[in-house]
C-alpha cells in the first residue's frame, strides 16, 4: 500500500454510515481508512494506543458516550490533528453544535453522502475533496487553547451617539473560506453590541450549513446575525451573510442585492463580487477584510477597494488555517493592515472611531 496515502480515522455510531464512509474513502486511490469506530471515546482510545497516527479524523456530531463536540475539544487539547465534522442533520440548532466543534478546533464541516439521494455524487465529491484539503492543514494546534475574546468597550459613552450610523464608514465587507467560521466568531464576539456600522459577510461553506452557522454566531456573539435578504436596508450592529448560491452586493442607496449571476472562479457567493460592489458604491466609506481561505477569491477586489480609498485588512499567516486568500491579497499590495485574527475587531473599532472624528472635524471647519 502506498506510504503517501492520506490516513483517515472514521467515528460514526451508525454501522451503515460507517461502512459507506469507509467504502467511499478506500475506493479513492489516495486514502486509507486506518480504523472505523462507533463513538468519540473509541476514537480517543484508538489515538492513545495506535501505532499509526491518522492525518484526518472524520467524526459525526451525535454519538453515544462522547459526541463530536466533546471529542473535538479533548483531542485538540491533547493530541491536535485535523478534525472534520461529518453530519446529516439539516436542523440549524443541531448544526450550531457542529460550529461549536469548529470553535473547539475542528477545521471543516461536511455533509454525509446519502447513498440513494439525488445529490450523492456531489456529496461524495465534497467529502473526498474536503478530506484531501484538510489533510494538508498543519497549523491546527493553535485552536486548541483559543478563547473567545472579551467584548470590546462601546465606541462612545453616549448611547444615542453610539447607535447612530458612523460618519465616514458606511459598510464593512468580510470574506472568508476554509477556517473562516471560528475567525468570524472571534471578530463578531469582540465588537460591541452598539457597533455603529453594518457588516456584510461572504463565507464559503457547504450547502445546507449556513443556517447553523448563523444560529451559532447569534448564540455566541453580541451582534445580530442574519442571512441576507434582497432589498433589505442593513442596520448598524447587524451582520448579513450571503445565502447559499447567491452573490451579495449593495446598490447605490446601500440596500442589499442578491444576484444569481455566473459564479466567479467557480464560486457563488464570491467574495470578489461583494468587494467589487463595495469599491464601486462606497469607495473610501467602506472597510474590506479578507480572512483565511484557499485560493484567491477577493484578493484583486480588495486591491480595488484600497485603490479607491477604503481601509483594507488581511489576516496574517500565523492565525490562518490556510493563507491562500489573504496571502494573495498581501502579495498584490491589497492590504493596508495585516493582522492576527484576535486583533481585527480592535482595528475595525479604531478605524470607525478615527473616521467619525475626522468627519466631525470636517463638518466644523
Amino acid at each position: 500500500m502506498p506510504a503517501d496515502r492520506i490516513k483517515v480515522l472514521v467515528a460514526d455510531d451508525s454501522p451503515v454510515m460507517r461502512a459507506l464512509l469507509v467504502q467511499l474513502l478506500n475506493a479513492a486511490a489516495d486514502f486509507e481508512v486506518i480504523a472505523a469506530v462507533s463513538d468519540g471515546q473509541a476514537a480517543i482510545d484508538f489515538l492513545d494506543r495506535a501505532g499509526s497516527r491518522p492525518d484526518v479524523l472524520l467524526v459525526d456530531i451525535h454519538m453515544p458516550n462522547l459526541d463530536g463536540f466533546e471529542t473535538t475539544r479533548r483531542i485538540m487539547e491533547t493530541r491536535p490533528l485535523p478534525i472534520i465534522i461529518c453530519t446529516a442533520t439539516a436542523d440549524p440548532r443541531e448544526l450550531a453544535v457542529a460550529f461549536r466543534s469548529m470553535e473547539a478546533g475542528a477545521v471543516a464541516c461536511v455533509a454525509k453522502p446519502v447513498a440513494l439521494g439525488p445529490d450523492f455524487e456531489q456529496q461524495r465529491h465534497n467529502l473526498l475533496q474536503t478530506v484531501r484539503l484538510m489533510a494538508e492543514v498543519k497549523v491546527v494546534r493553535r485552536w486548541s487553547r483559543r478563547r473567545t475574546p472579551a467584548t470590546a468597550p462601546p465606541l462612545e459613552r453616549d448611547p444615542a451617539a453610539a447607535r447612530a450610523a458612523a460618519p465616514g464608514v458606511r459598510l464593512i465587507g468580510i470574506g472568508a473560506s476554509t477556517g473562516g467560521p471560528p475567525v468570524l466568531q472571534t471578530i463578531l464576539s469582540a465588537l460591541p453590541r452598539d457597533f455603529p456600522v453594518p457588516l456584510l459577510i461572504v463565507q464559503h461553506i457547504a450547502p445546507g450549513f449556513l443556517a447553523g452557522m448563523v444560529e451559532w454566531l447569534n448564540e455566541t456573539t453580541g451582534l445580530r446575525v442574519h442571512i441576507a435578504a434582497h432589498g433589505a436596508a442593513p442596520l448598524p450592529g447587524h451582520a448579513y451573510v450571503a445565502p447559499d448560491d447567491f452573490h451579495l452586493a449593495v446598490d447605490a442607496g446601500g440596500r442589499l442585492l442578491l444576484a444569481r449571476e455566473a459564479p466567479e472562479a467557480g464560486l457563488r457567493p464570491a467574495v470578489s463580487y461583494l468587494f467589487r460592489s463595495l469599491a464601486n458604491t462606497c469607495g473610501p466609506s467602506a472597510i474590506g477584510v479578507l480572512l483565511t481561505g484557499m485560493g484567491r477569491d477577493g484578493a484583486a477586489e480588495l486591491k480595488q477597494m484600497r485603490d479607491r480609498g477604503a481601509c483594507t485588512i488581511a489576516q496574517d499567516r500565523d492565525t490562518s488555517v490556510v493563507h491562500g486568500m489573504p496571502g494573495e491579497a498581501i502579495e498584490q499590495g491589497a492590504a493596508a493592515l495585516v493582522l492576527p485574527a484576535d486583533r481585527i475587531a480592535g482595528a475595525l473599532i479604531a478605524q470607525v472611531a478615527v473616521e467619525r472624528r475626522r468627519m466631525e472635524r470636517s463638518s466644523h471647519e
